[in-house]
Protein backbone atom coordinates (compact mmCIF):
# COMPACT_ATOMS: atom_id res chain seq x y z
CA UNK A 1 0.00 0.00 0.00
CA UNK A 2 1.31 3.19 -0.81
CA UNK A 3 -0.15 6.84 0.29
CA UNK A 4 -0.62 7.55 -3.88
CA UNK A 5 -4.32 8.61 -4.40
CA UNK A 6 -4.64 5.97 -7.49
CA UNK A 7 -8.27 6.79 -8.28
CA UNK A 8 -9.33 9.46 -10.99
CA UNK A 9 -9.25 13.32 -9.48
CA UNK A 10 -12.94 15.17 -9.14
CA UNK A 11 -13.07 16.63 -12.75
CA UNK A 12 -12.18 20.78 -11.63
CA UNK A 13 -9.22 19.56 -9.52
CA UNK A 14 -6.89 20.60 -11.66
CA UNK A 15 -8.32 23.54 -12.61
CA UNK A 16 -9.15 24.60 -9.18
CA UNK A 17 -5.35 23.56 -7.83
CA UNK A 18 -3.65 25.86 -10.93
CA UNK A 19 -6.33 29.04 -9.90
CA UNK A 20 -5.34 28.26 -6.28
CA UNK A 21 -1.46 28.30 -6.73
CA UNK A 22 -1.89 31.63 -9.10
CA UNK A 23 -3.58 33.07 -5.91
CA UNK A 24 -0.70 32.62 -3.55
CA UNK A 25 -3.31 30.87 -1.19
CA UNK A 26 -1.54 27.89 0.57
CA UNK A 27 -3.93 26.80 3.07
CA UNK A 28 -5.64 24.41 1.23
CA UNK A 29 -6.50 21.02 2.16
CA UNK A 30 -3.76 18.42 0.70
CA UNK A 31 -4.86 15.59 -1.37
CA UNK A 32 -4.82 12.99 0.87
CA UNK A 33 -6.99 14.62 3.47
CA UNK A 34 -9.41 15.35 0.12
CA UNK A 35 -9.61 12.02 -0.89
CA UNK A 36 -10.74 10.93 2.71
CA UNK A 37 -13.46 13.79 2.11
CA UNK A 38 -14.54 11.98 -0.66
CA UNK A 39 -14.45 8.63 0.64
CA UNK A 40 -16.64 9.86 3.90
CA UNK A 41 -18.89 11.63 1.50
CA UNK A 42 -20.16 8.24 -0.03
CA UNK A 43 -20.92 7.29 3.46
CA UNK A 44 -23.92 9.65 3.43
CA UNK A 45 -26.40 9.09 0.77
CA UNK A 46 -28.86 11.67 0.22
CA UNK A 47 -26.63 13.68 3.00
CA UNK A 48 -26.57 17.30 4.26
CA UNK A 49 -23.58 18.40 4.12
CA UNK A 50 -21.85 21.61 5.75
CA UNK A 51 -18.30 22.68 5.02
CA UNK A 52 -17.05 25.82 7.50
CA UNK A 53 -14.17 27.48 4.82
CA UNK A 54 -14.09 26.87 1.20
CA UNK A 55 -11.18 28.53 0.40
CA UNK A 56 -10.62 28.44 -3.29
CA UNK A 57 -13.02 24.91 -3.68
CA UNK A 58 -10.11 22.45 -3.49
CA UNK A 59 -11.68 20.24 -1.03
CA UNK A 60 -15.21 21.19 -2.19
CA UNK A 61 -14.71 19.41 -5.36
CA UNK A 62 -13.64 16.75 -3.78
CA UNK A 63 -16.90 16.32 -1.32
CA UNK A 64 -19.08 17.06 -4.26
CA UNK A 65 -17.08 13.85 -6.07
CA UNK A 66 -18.37 11.34 -3.28
CA UNK A 67 -21.93 12.97 -2.82
CA UNK A 68 -24.69 11.31 -4.58
CA UNK A 69 -27.29 13.62 -6.89
CA UNK A 70 -29.98 13.31 -4.17
CA UNK A 71 -27.00 14.84 -1.74
CA UNK A 72 -26.99 18.69 -1.14
CA UNK A 73 -23.46 20.33 0.13
CA UNK A 74 -23.42 24.69 2.18
CA UNK A 75 -19.57 26.12 1.70
CA UNK A 76 -19.32 29.02 2.81
CA UNK A 77 -15.94 31.21 3.20
CA UNK A 78 -15.63 35.19 4.46
CA UNK A 79 -12.89 36.00 1.50
CA UNK A 80 -14.82 37.07 -1.76
CA UNK A 81 -11.86 36.23 -3.76
CA UNK A 82 -11.36 32.75 -2.97
CA UNK A 83 -14.72 32.04 -3.71
CA UNK A 84 -15.11 33.50 -6.81
CA UNK A 85 -12.61 30.70 -7.80
CA UNK A 86 -15.16 27.80 -6.18
CA UNK A 87 -17.85 29.57 -7.66
CA UNK A 88 -15.86 29.43 -11.53
CA UNK A 89 -15.11 25.88 -11.76
CA UNK A 90 -18.13 24.71 -9.03
CA UNK A 91 -20.61 27.04 -9.42
CA UNK A 92 -22.90 24.73 -11.70
CA UNK A 93 -23.46 22.12 -9.44
CA UNK A 94 -27.23 22.30 -8.37
CA UNK A 95 -26.26 20.02 -5.07
CA UNK A 96 -23.40 22.87 -4.24
CA UNK A 97 -24.79 26.24 -2.46
CA UNK A 98 -21.70 28.25 -1.76
CA UNK A 99 -22.06 31.22 0.92
CA UNK A 100 -20.18 34.45 1.29
CA UNK A 101 -20.40 35.22 4.78
CA UNK A 102 -18.71 35.33 8.19
CA UNK A 103 -18.56 31.91 10.06
CA UNK A 104 -20.00 33.58 13.42
CA UNK A 105 -22.81 35.07 11.83
CA UNK A 106 -23.87 32.00 9.96
CA UNK A 107 -23.52 29.49 12.71
CA UNK A 108 -25.60 31.98 14.60
CA UNK A 109 -28.03 32.45 11.97
CA UNK A 110 -28.30 28.58 11.52
CA UNK A 111 -28.17 26.72 14.83
CA UNK A 112 -31.74 24.87 13.57
CA UNK A 113 -30.00 23.37 11.11
CA UNK A 114 -29.17 19.62 10.96
CA UNK A 115 -26.40 17.77 8.84
CA UNK A 116 -25.20 14.54 8.23
CA UNK A 117 -21.27 15.67 7.22
CA UNK A 118 -19.59 18.56 8.45
CA UNK A 119 -15.95 19.61 7.56
CA UNK A 120 -14.75 22.08 9.90
CA UNK A 121 -11.86 23.46 8.37
CA UNK A 122 -11.52 27.50 9.42
CA UNK A 123 -11.98 28.64 13.00
CA UNK A 124 -15.57 28.57 13.09
CA UNK A 125 -16.57 25.36 13.76
CA UNK A 126 -13.30 24.41 14.97
CA UNK A 127 -11.98 26.90 17.32
CA UNK A 128 -14.61 29.44 18.15
CA UNK A 129 -18.23 28.20 18.18
CA UNK A 130 -17.35 24.78 18.10
CA UNK A 131 -20.18 23.10 20.30
CA UNK A 132 -22.76 25.16 18.37
CA UNK A 133 -21.55 23.49 15.36
CA UNK A 134 -21.20 19.92 17.00
CA UNK A 135 -25.13 20.40 17.91
CA UNK A 136 -25.74 20.87 14.44
CA UNK A 137 -24.85 17.02 13.86
CA UNK A 138 -27.72 14.06 13.24
CA UNK A 139 -27.50 11.27 15.29
CA UNK A 140 -24.74 9.20 13.21
CA UNK A 141 -23.12 12.44 11.43
CA UNK A 142 -19.81 12.78 10.32
CA UNK A 143 -17.67 15.79 12.20
CA UNK A 144 -13.96 16.02 10.02
CA UNK A 145 -10.95 18.63 10.70
CA UNK A 146 -7.74 18.02 9.66
CA UNK A 147 -4.24 20.41 10.38
CA UNK A 148 -4.14 18.69 13.44
CA UNK A 149 -0.52 18.12 13.28
CA UNK A 150 1.94 20.87 13.47
CA UNK A 151 1.64 23.06 10.33
CA UNK A 152 4.59 25.18 8.44
CA UNK A 153 2.24 28.24 8.72
CA UNK A 154 0.83 28.14 11.94
CA UNK A 155 1.14 31.38 14.06
CA UNK A 156 2.97 31.26 17.92
CA UNK A 157 1.15 29.33 20.12
CA UNK A 158 -0.88 27.93 17.21
CA UNK A 159 -0.08 24.49 18.33
CA UNK A 160 -1.21 24.24 21.71
CA UNK A 161 -4.67 25.41 20.49
CA UNK A 162 -4.74 22.25 18.55
CA UNK A 163 -3.84 20.17 21.83
CA UNK A 164 -6.69 21.82 23.22
CA UNK A 165 -9.09 21.08 21.02
CA UNK A 166 -8.63 17.21 20.30
CA UNK A 167 -8.29 17.24 24.12
CA UNK A 168 -11.51 18.77 24.22
CA UNK A 169 -13.18 16.77 21.45
CA UNK A 170 -11.51 13.23 23.30
CA UNK A 171 -13.58 14.26 26.46
CA UNK A 172 -16.92 14.63 25.14
CA UNK A 173 -19.49 12.01 25.74
CA UNK A 174 -21.47 12.66 22.68
CA UNK A 175 -18.85 11.80 19.98
CA UNK A 176 -16.49 8.64 19.25
CA UNK A 177 -13.60 9.98 17.34
CA UNK A 178 -10.40 8.74 15.55
CA UNK A 179 -6.97 10.15 15.58
CA UNK A 180 -5.27 9.94 12.41
CA UNK A 181 -1.64 10.58 12.51
CA UNK A 182 -1.55 11.08 8.43
CA UNK A 183 -1.65 13.89 6.24
CA UNK A 184 -1.71 16.87 8.09
CA UNK A 185 -3.65 15.15 10.99
CA UNK A 186 -7.06 14.40 10.58
CA UNK A 187 -9.28 13.69 13.21
CA UNK A 188 -12.85 11.96 12.37
CA UNK A 189 -16.01 12.21 14.92
CA UNK A 190 -19.36 10.54 14.87
CA UNK A 191 -21.88 11.62 16.61
CA UNK A 192 -23.65 9.58 19.06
Amino acid sequence: MTAEINQPLPEMYIKIDEATKALGFTMASDILTCSLLRTLAASKPAGKFLELGTGTGLSTAWILDGMDDESSLISLDNDDKLLEVANKFLGNDSRLNLVSADGDHWVNSNKQQKFDYIFADTWHGKYLLLDEVLAMLNKGALYIIDDMLPQPNWPEGHHEKAINLVNDLETRDDLLLTKQVWSTGIVVCVKK
